[in-house]
């Protein structure tokens, strides 16, 4: 039962470094500092894009406009730390504390 919830916590912390990643190479690529035609940096942005856009979508989809800023990956940043990690930890404690298992 640790193990399940190490590996868990282990996912989303990759998902949250993946994030990450996608902000700061959608940074480089808006202001030129990356070309988009680099046919190894496409593959990397679009990879992290296939992981990412997904989530971030439906919370687009509800933040107002707000121009060329987006606000949406400190948003699933902000959930996943005071909404996921204490779900996960709390249902693993409930689950390790329960004595019909």
């Amino acid at each position: 039962m640790v193990a399940l919830h190490a590996i868990i916590l282990m996912l989303i912390q990759a998902f949250v470094w993946i994030l990450l990643a996608y902000c700061i190479l959608s940074m480089l690529l808006g202001f030129g500092v990356l070309d988009i035609r680099n046919r190894f940096f496409y593959s990397i942005f679009n990879a992290l894009a296939k992981i990412v856009e997904p989530v971030m979508a439906p919370i687009r989809s509800i933040l107002p406009n707000t121009g060329g800023v987006d606000f949406a990956p400190m948003v699933v940043l902000l959930l996943i730390q005071f909404l996921v990690y204490p779900a996960v930890n709390r249902i693993f404690f409930m689950l390790a504390t329960q004595s019909s298992f």
